[in-house]
Formats: C-alpha cells, sequence, structure tokens
C-alpha cells in the first residue's frame, strides 16, 4: 500500500494536536519552575544522547520507553514522585518534539499539569542554564526538521 490508510494522520498531525493540549515553557520558565521546586525536570532523552550533550543537574531521568509507567498515580510501576494527578512534570527532549509527545501522553493519563520544554535541552543548553557533561554537539538531530 504507497496510499496513507483512512484515518491515519502524519508526525505533524500528530505532534500539532499534542501541542495544543499543552502550555509549552521556554527554557528560562521552565527553569524558574524547577528550581523552586513547582515542578519535576524529566529528561527522557536515551542515555546516549546525554553522554554526547550533556544533563541538566538534578533532574529525573526516565526515558522515554517507561514514562507513563512511571508517572502513573494509579500503577504499580510508579515513582515515589508520582504523589497524583496534579503533579507538574516538565518533559525534555534534545529539541522539544519527542517532549511535547510525551507531555501529551501523560495528560491522557490525568497529569494535566505536564507539559514540555520549547526548543528541548539544545534551547535549554543555548540559553546559558545549568548543565553538566559533554560538550555541545556540532549539529543538529537530523530526525527533526
Amino acid at each position: 500500500m504507497t496510499g496513507r490508510p483512512p484515518g491515519a494522520r502524519s508526525i505533524d498531525d500528530i505532534l500539532a494536536d499534542a501541542r495544543r493540549r499543552l502550555v509549552r515553557l521556554e527554557p528560562a520558565e521552565a527553569y524558574k519552575e524547577f528550581s523552586v521546586g513547582d515542578g519535576l525536570l524529566v529528561d527522557i532523552r536515551p542515555q546516549a544522547h546525554r553522554a554526547a550533550e550533556g544533563e541538566v543537574p538534578g533532574s529525573l531521568i526516565i526515558e522515554r520507553n517507561v514514562l507513563e509507567w512511571r508517572f502513573d498515580p494509579a500503577g504499580q510501576a510508579r515513582l515515589p514522585e508520582a504523589t497524583g494527578y496534579d503533579v507538574r512534570v516538565i518533559v525534555l527532549c534534545s529539541e522539544g518534539y519527542t517532549s511535547s509527545l510525551a507531555a501529551a501522553a501523560l495528560h491522557d493519563l490525568g497529569l494535566l499539569r505536564a507539559t514540555d520544554v520549547v526548543g528541548g535541552y539544545r534551547a535549554w543548553r543555548s540559553a546559558g542554564l545549568p548543565t553538566t557533561g559533554a560538550p555541545w554537539p556540532a549539529a543538529p538531530d537530523p530526525t527533526y526538521h
């Protein structure tokens, strides 16, 4: 089959739908909430990306493939930080694409205060906010446009 099946959507459509549900934060806004304890900053990047790009000190490292299980307040695999449906989760990925989809998935669980960082870790680092680890990568991730 070469044509799109009925009901199928493009990733651009899915991303736009996810972002319509979020009140996204600029890096400085996310840092302010995180630094005063008003939100949990959750880095969902794979270990290889964190090793190549660096990390945000104090962020929770929860890779994308287990995020919903760790934050479902009714789930058995939840983290101690998953204290209820009103927890503020600020999701961080490399460039702010995957984090939007992840934050929308947290909305599906009932965590309606979940959001993400516009531009992701790269925008965070470009804004001069605290990071540790590796030097800045040379080029944007070609996965995204």
